[in-house]
């Protein structure tokens, strides 16, 4: 039985993984569209499991969601090979393809089902809904672009990651909040150039992925659970760095790409949108540092009512993710 189920997620994680080479490499848009959609339902059972009705729930949701995105997306490609030749419809129907790639991954003002869905989901599931399931929707966003429409949405992103953020005692609804803001940058780094979102996607990403196998490895969904587990100090020092590398804390690598945007912004004169993003990004360390600090502090307490035996080799694994964030650090610091 477990050898079946492990054979099937290997089978869909296959699909999922080829289905969105499917959509960034097709020639028309009905080629994306059929990429996106066996991407959903793809990833659909790999999030489902009999045993979990909040899984259920979620992958339930998530369809919904999807496919009133894939929906739309339809809709505004017959509309463009209707009214291919008139101008006036390019706006509307550029607002309508970027809102459905917005929709799908769970951008603002269509985020209400993210954090949610988020709730419900493992920590494996969690890395891939807010790494891989953004990478097609960015690809097919950035064919057609408006302009105007993406930088007031990549403002309130921005925004509305950090704000959201405050009062969130589950680490995954934190996790999904810092998704968001990360999202307007991303979008901001995209409009910039590709290269330039390759590089932040792919920094943000390592960083995601510590963080979901080190808070999966020590089977951790609340904040109150860092203060209360009698963690190993280094594994603490761990989530520690990579909560700031998140936040965009400069020495630390996650401040690399952030930096390389905010320098295209300033040079090109979007002073108020760079502000924001920074003031945001300001308000996300803060709520950071006061977990990190309360985690740390509370080490000193003999608060501990539960102690934690973690396998040699998973540690080794942490600290090697740590050594490169470290390492990463010491490299970026060069080229500032």
């Amino acid at each position: 039985m477990l050898l079946m189920a492990n054979s099937n997620k290997m089978l869909f994680s296959f699909i999922l993984f080829f289905s969105t080479l499917i959509s960034i490499s097709s020639n028309s848009w009905l080629g994306c569209w059929v990429g996106l959609e066996i991407n959903l339902l793809s990833f659909i059972p790999l999030m489902s499991s009999p045993q979990n009705l909040l899984n259920s729930e979620a992958s339930l949701k998530y369809f919904l969601t999807q496919s009133i995105a894939s929906i739309n997306f339809l809709f505004a490609i017959i509309l463009s090979v209707f009214f291919m030749k008139n101008f006036f419809t390019h706006n509307f129907l550029s607002v309508i393809i970027n809102s459905s790639m917005l929709m799908k991954m769970g951008s603002i003002p269509f985020h209400f089902w993210f954090p949610n869905i988020m709730e419900g989901l493992s920590w494996i599931n969690c890395f891939i809904l807010m790494t891989w399931q953004k990478i097609t929707p960015m690809i097919l966003l950035s064919y057609y672009l408006n302009f105007n429409y993406m930088c007031i949405i990549m403002v309130f992103n921005v925004l509305i990651g950090a704000i959201g953020s405050f009062n969130q005692s589950s680490l995954r609804k934190l996790m999904a909040f810092s998704s968001i803001n990360n999202l307007g940058w991303m979008i901001s780094s995209i409009i910039i150039s590709e290269n330039l979102w390759m590089i932040y996607f792919i920094t943000y990403s390592i960083f995601t992925f510590i963080m979901c196998f080190t808070f999966y490895i020590i089977n951790t969904f609340f904040i109150n659970q860092l203060f209360f587990f009698n963690m190993n100090f280094l594994i603490k020092i761990s989530v520690m760095i990579n909560f700031l590398s998140l936040g965009g804390l400069p020495p630390f690598l996650g401040f690399f790409p952030k930096w390389l945007v905010i320098n295209y912004l300033l040079n090109n004169n979007f002073i108020i949108i760079s502000f924001i993003f920074i003031m945001a990004s300001l308000i996300l360390l803060f709520i950071y540092f006061r977990i990190i600090y309360s985690s740390l502090l509370f080490f000193s307490f003999k608060l501990k009512w539960f102690k934690i035996f973690i396998k040699n080799n998973i540690l080794i694994f942490i600290y090697f993710f740590n050594f490169i964030s470290l390492l990463g650090m010491i490299i970026s610091t060069f080229f500032f």
